[in-house]
C-alpha cells in the first residue's frame, strides 16, 4: 500500500488548526480566528502569510465604520488540501490498525 501523502504545510498543528477552523466557516474576521486558535496578532499574521503564499487562504481587508478589519477565507485549493491531508491521516490510522491487528492475532507465543 502506498504511503499517504501528508501536506507539509499542514503538518504544523497551528496551521492545521487555522485551516480546519476556516474550513468550517466562510470569511471569518481575523480577531475571531486569532481568539479561536489562541494566537497573538503577529503569530496569526505569520501563519496566514504562509497559508496565503500557498493560496490556501484568501485575505480581504476593509473597514467596519472607521475601524480597519481583515477577513480570512479558506480557498478552494485550501479546502482540497485540508481534505487530502485529513484523508492521509485517516489512511495512516487505518494502516496502523491493520498492522496492529495482524501482529496481535499472531500472539506472543
Amino acid at each position: 500500500m502506498a504511503a499517504p501523502e501528508l501536506d507539509p504545510l499542514l503538518l504544523d498543528p497551528t496551521r492545521l488548526s487555522i485551516v480546519a477552523l476556516l474550513g468550517a466557516t466562510t470569511w471569518a474576521e481575523f480577531g475571531w480566528v486569532r481568539d479561536s486558535v489562541g494566537l497573538s496578532d503577529s503569530a496569526l499574521s505569520k501563519q496566514i502569510t504562509n497559508l496565503a503564499k500557498a493560496e490556501y487562504v484568501e485575505i480581504e481587508k476593509g473597514y467596519v465604520g472607521k475601524r480597519p478589519r481583515t477577513w480570512l477565507n479558506l480557498s478552494d485549493l485550501g479546502h482540497k488540501a485540508l481534505r487530502a491531508h485529513v484523508a492521509a491521516l485517516h489512511q495512516i490510522v487505518a494502516q496502523s490498525e491493520e498492522t496492529g491487528s495482524a501482529h496481535h492475532a499472531e500472539g506472543p507465543h
